[in-house]
């Protein structure tokens, strides 16, 4: 934070205010996130979502063919405008939830709640003040919460040995180095970025395309605490014979989601709202360094418990999973708590179309920090892994520095992510994200440390060369999806003979099918329980086989 503003911070019934000026002795309005009925009545359509989407953003739709739903459309602004009349003042406006993120008193929060279209709070439990953060707060604090070891100057280092664990330096050499890719990233800020050497550029070449800062509401990014700017410099900066980003000629939207000097679950909210605006701005990729678990003293009645790590529970997670849905690839690291009591993932890690990423030593293994999973319903996680600890990062005065945690393993898996998908633009998210698994170090056997392990460009590309055309969709998938598997050219004969086989090898469905360039199944029969199993296609003369998981 800048030393020469003061900010009080308050809580009141729900969650952490946003800066707020103090005056005389009056108590603090509280923010509440209100939870509303229906659409009903409203202006908006999905026949048109052109009302609310950026042209990019239905692109990125019309090319994977999701639709637009009702849960994109915006909030009803007659009901804003209702809540406003009541008194309270409305921050921000959720799509996806449904809700308004309001700022009011105890009282006047009645007359919201006792309004027609109010279905309740998506926490109804009062709070009290929270602590007071001040410009001198030690900035050690910051670094304990995101779990990083404190940054070593390096007068020189290179970054190669960072890149070349995924293959990243052969995308770039092939030329794919994210150009036509928009990465958001959510964060706690990025100081400084609009004028450092490393950046410049990604600035000149105005590849900085949006921002915007949740906790103050207003578009400047450039200050607060540094642990965006380091995610940010892994995959954005470049600097000769220092520190090149893996994704250097990517563009980029930086949003302010997370108080590094706090932890409550406000700051979930702002990362549902800062999911929104990466959509609505057409973002390919998400990457996000944050997890969620525990929250400061005065939250500790709304922490989260290892059964609500299961991907539907947690207001990040359903929001993580919400931006999968809508075609964004999003990349989120593991959580550091693998030597801490907790020791497992946290939140939006465990979301179910989300690439988890632990972190590794510079020679592969599992680094002590990075957390275990699986989720608590028994899916893999995490998903992958690169390097994260001793990564190179970039800081706030130009320097280049290392420093750890699966933050910045993060990082570098969403530059592959982000610089393969340019590579191979015929896939969808959900099937460059299934790639990056498969092209793991441990993919035939993934296990809670490291996932399907260190993917590798190389791996990826014989994989999306030799079966493009046989990625399963949707994976993983349910016992109410129905799976299509694309075949490729129509084969001779007219059959083929499909079997699906559990890990141990065991045969638990097999039957002949018409030959299609399509193939459609459903298992839903069959009960499976959750794993992997493996789905063999063969026509006589060609054969191939699908790796499938069943949540």
């Amino acid at each position: 934070m800048e030393t020469n503003r003061q900010f009080v911070l308050f809580i009141v019934a729900l969650w952490l205010c946003a800066p707020v000026r103090v005056v005389a002795q009056a108590q603090p309005d509280g923010r509440y996130l209100v939870l509303l009925r229906d659409k009903a009545s409203s202006p908006f359509s999905t026949a048109r979502p052109e009302q609310f989407l950026s042209a990019r953003a239905i692109a990125r739709r019309t090319k994977q063919n999701i639709a637009v739903t009702e849960r994109d459309l915006p909030v009803n602004p007659g009901y804003l405008s209702q809540i406003r009349a009541t008194g309270a003042e409305v921050l921000y406006s959720s799509r996806w939830l449904n809700a308004a993120l309001i700022r009011t008193s105890s009282a006047t929060l009645q007359r919201v709640l006792a309004l027609p279209f109010v279905r309740g709070l998506e926490y109804n439990r009062a709070m009290g003040n929270a602590r007071i953060a001040t410009p001198s707060e030690p900035t050690s604090s910051a670094a304990q919460k995101f779990g990083e070891t404190a940054a070593t100057p390096l007068p020189y280092g290179p970054s190669l040995d960072q890149l070349s664990q995924l293959g990243l330096d052969q995308l770039h050499e092939r030329g794919f180095r994210g150009e036509g890719m928009l990465v958001a990233i959510l964060d706690s800020g990025f100081p400084n970025t609009n004028t450092l050497p490393f950046f410049a550029p990604l600035v000149s070449e105005k590849r900085i395309v949006t921002t915007y800062d949740f906790i103050t509401n207003n578009a400047n990014v450039y200050d607060d605490h540094s642990h965006g700017l380091n995610v940010l410099s892994i995959m954005a900066a470049t600097a000769d014979n220092r520190l090149y980003g893996g994704a250097y000629k990517a563009s980029y939207a930086l949003f302010r989601t997370e108080d590094a000097f706090s932890e409550s679950p406000i700051e979930e909210a702002y990362w549902l709202l800062g999911a929104e605006r990466a959509d609505s701005t057409g973002a390919d990729v998400i990457n996000s360094s944050l997890g969620y678990n525990e929250f400061d003293p005065e939250f500790a009645a709304l922490d989260h418990t290892q059964a609500d790590m299961d991907g539907r529970t947690t207001l990040v997670s359903r929001a993580a999973q919400w931006a999968a849905e809508t075609g964004i690839a999003v990349v989120v690291s593991a959580g550091n708590e693998g030597n801490k009591p907790w020791r497992s993932i946290t939140a939006p890690s465990d979301a179910v179309d989300v690439l988890a990423v632990a972190a590794t030593t510079p020679t592969n293994e599992r680094a002590a920090f990075s957390s275990f999973g699986p989720s608590a319903d028994g899916r893999v996680k995490p998903d992958v892994a690169a390097r994260g600890q001793s990564t190179l990062i970039g800081t706030p005065s130009g320097g280049v520095s290392s420093g750890s945690g699966t933050s910045f393993a993060g990082p570098l898996i969403a530059s592959l992510v982000t610089t393969l998908w340019q590579a191979y633009p015929q896939l969808t998210a959900r099937e460059i994200l299934g790639v990056v698994r498969r092209a793991g170090s441990q993919a035939q056997a993934p296990d809670d440390q490291l996932g399907y392990g260190i993917p590798t460009f190389e791996r990826a590309a014989r994989l999306t060369e030799r079966f493009s055309f046989t990625l399963a969709s949707p994976n993983p998938f349910s016992d109410t999806d129905f799976l299509t598997v694309p075949w490729g050219e129509i084969p001779a004969v007219n059959t083929l003979q499909a079997q699906l086989t559990d890990v141990a090898g065991r045969v638990v469905w097999q039957q002949t099918l018409s030959a299609e360039r399509t193939i459609t199944l459903s298992f839903r029969q069959l009960g499976l329980p959750s794993g992997i199993y493996l789905l063999s296609l063969s026509d006589g003369n060609k054969r191939t086989t699908v790796r499938l998981l069943k949540r």
